[in-house]
């Protein structure tokens, strides 16, 4: 064979192997890129029941395999949501260490400073017919019940939050299952202030609550008109009463404007008064002395 492709095949040969030779080094003492994650982690010191906001938490990369256990990776799991341990700045959130989001023990964080959480029962018929929902907006309205003459209802409260119906915390949850048979019957926990707490209290005691579903855009509030009584359903409901009671049959036909006062007297039955009688005219009394005898002369 000629010397120089033998040289030549040698050269080729020490090349592979050289090659082999790195490749093999490579694979077993360079060190290794590790794939990175985006996770949340906190960007102060959080104390439990902080409820936490967007400037709270930040994204930092991290390591895959560093990754704690139940790390949250997107922001928006961790809004809204309460502290339960504490979580010093920097540290990877972990789902163990919030509140669950369909769970009430972070519920206390979701209540602003200044305000209180009140429960009242409702109904489907005081409820909105169940649409009402968490976080919707509503008036609250209170009905005395009793007697005609008692029965009123009055705006309570207005443009109030709910916090939750029942134990669900978000819309479309269900806090307790329930008997589908069974008529509805559950609570809403509203959102208000302490002195607005004492009414509530007070009005659960005295009558019936109702929520009147608002548009969730709508914060107005209406001047208060005073309470609605049983006039404002039947405006000839006492006349009609004090008929009966007199014994008289009810008016026909249509009814008369009761600011008459001869067409309520007709209404209601009362009698005509009477004109008083003139009072007697004053008489002239004379003091009359005869000697030791005294006398009164009376003149017209």
């Amino acid at each position: 064979m000629d010397r120089q492709k033998v040289i030549v095949i040698f050269g080729v040969a020490l090349l592979v192997a050289l090659a082999l030779t790195w490749f093999l080094w490579a694979k077993t003492t360079a060190p290794k890129k590790e794939a990175q994650v985006l996770a949340v982690a906190a960007a102060r010191d959080l104390s439990p029941g902080t409820r936490i906001r967007k400037t709270d938490v930040k994204q930092v990369r991290i390591a895959q395999t560093a990754l704690p256990k139940g790390a949250v990776l997107d922001v928006k799991a961790v809004l809204d949501r309460a502290v339960l341990y504490p979580i010093n700045a920097n540290e990877i959130l972990t789902a163990n260490k919030l509140a669950s989001t369909a769970g009430v023990e972070g519920i206390p964080a979701m209540i602003e400073p200044g305000m209180r959480a009140v429960t009242v029962p409702i109904t489907e018929a005081s409820g909105a017919a169940g649409l009402i929902q968490p976080r919707s907006r509503v008036d609250v309205l209170f009905t005395r019940t009793g007697s005609i003459a008692e029965a009123s209802t009055v705006t309570l409260l207005q443009d109030v939050e709910v916090l939750s119906i029942g134990r669900a915390m978000a819309p479309g949850q269900t806090g307790t299952q329930v008997d589908p048979r069974a008529p509805r019957s559950t609570t809403a926990t509203l959102l208000v202030t302490p002195e607005d707490a004492r009414k509530l209290e007070l009005a659960k005691n005295q009558g019936r609550i109702s929520l009147v579903l608002r548009n969730p855009m709508d914060r107005s509030r209406l001047s208060d008109g005073g309470p609605v009584t049983i006039d404002a359903l039947d405006p000839m409901i006492f006349a009609r009463t004090a008929r009966a009671r007199r014994g008289l049959p009810p008016t026909p036909g249509r009814l008369a404007d009761v600011r008459d006062e001869e067409a309520w007297r007709r209404l209601t039955g009362e009698p005509k008064p009477q004109p008083k009688p003139e009072p007697p005219k004053p008489k002239h009394v004379v003091d009359v002395f005869r000697g030791d005898k005294h006398v009164q002369e009376i003149f017209p």
